[in-house]
């Protein structure tokens, strides 16, 4: 074993830039079309390998039990023998705002020791993992924006052009569960080609529901049309939309109410993630 020391890594939130409800399987889950996009906003998550055998984590504010949380159950699904490692997590993420901060913390998790660890697992691996802990942890494993169908799992890099977004956060939790099963929920919108998104033919098929059932979300949308086009990011809480320039996202951020909270981040092809483990050397070898 190397010296030991931590991997700092930004774990990056993302936008659903439309969601569309084509059908719904037998087995309960939705058919969908998605297109995600990464930002250079997140959770910020520090690894420190070591060999004690065990994960620890250090999560102020987060309140889940361990068996819960997506990182420790990430970390458990790589982890044998003696390897272990110290994980602390610095939630910026809000919980129930469709950024996705749980799935993308344990994907994380999951590309960090298994570079760390020197596990060697390739991608496929690693999204195979991350699929049983969530449907959206494999996009942040693939860790490139990326239209998605299917149940999400079927994904195709596109490169985006650069934009910078207004992002809101209500104070409110959204269920993914509730919107889902929903009665009300639109489950037979005819699939669409890429182009047609790109053409301006898209929507975010929860979001008339979500408003009516939670009026914060309404508000929001409602304010922030007046500066831009709002969308919800999947089934919410948190509204977001879309600039060319950061200024002009900040002009808008600087006439937000009192009442919310809302970041600024520039929309990334590639994940932080990757770019940070480019750079790292792994720190453990790969005996048990």
């Amino acid at each position: 074993m190397s010296q030991s020391s931590t991997l700092t890594v930004l774990s990056p939130a993302k936008l659903n830039l439309f969601l569309h409800i084509t059908g719904r399987r037998e087995d309960g889950y939705h058919e969908l079309q998605t297109l995600f996009q990464l930002l250079d906003w997140g959770d910020w998550l520090a690894f420190t390998p070591n060999r004690s055998g065990r994960i620890t984590l250090d999560a102020p504010g987060l309140d889940i039990p361990l068996a819960d949380n997506l990182v420790y159950r990430a970390a458990g699904l790589l982890q044998k023998g003696t390897l272990g490692a110290h994980i602390a997590i610095d939630k910026r993420i809000p919980a129930g705002g469709g950024l996705g901060g749980g799935s993308s913390n344990a994907a994380t998790t999951l590309l960090a020791l298994n570079h760390l660890w020197q596990r060697g697992l390739d991608q496929a691996a690693l999204q195979a993992m991350g699929a049983t802990l969530g449907a959206d942890v494999p996009v942040f494993v693939a860790g490139h924006s990326a239209w998605a169908e299917g149940i999400g799992e079927r994904l195709t890099p596109v490169e985006l052009p650069e934009r910078w977004y207004l992002v809101i956060i209500p104070g409110c939790h959204v269920s993914t569960g509730q919107i889902f099963s929903h009665l009300e929920l639109t489950r037979d919108t005819s699939p669409i080609k890429m182009a047609a998104f790109f053409e301006g033919y898209s929507r975010n098929d929860c979001q008339d529901l979500v408003r009516r059932l939670h009026p914060e979300v309404d508000d929001v949308l409602s304010w922030l049309a007046v500066f831009a086009e709002p969308r919800l990011t999947g089934t919410g809480a948190c509204v977001f939309a879309g600039f060319e320039q950061e200024a002009e996202a900040r002009a808008v951020l600087d006439q937000l109410p009192d009442q919310w909270t809302a970041v600024v981040a520039r929309g990334l092809n590639r994940s932080p993630v990757l770019a940070a483990l480019d750079r790292a050397l792994p720190q453990i070898d790969p005996q048990v």
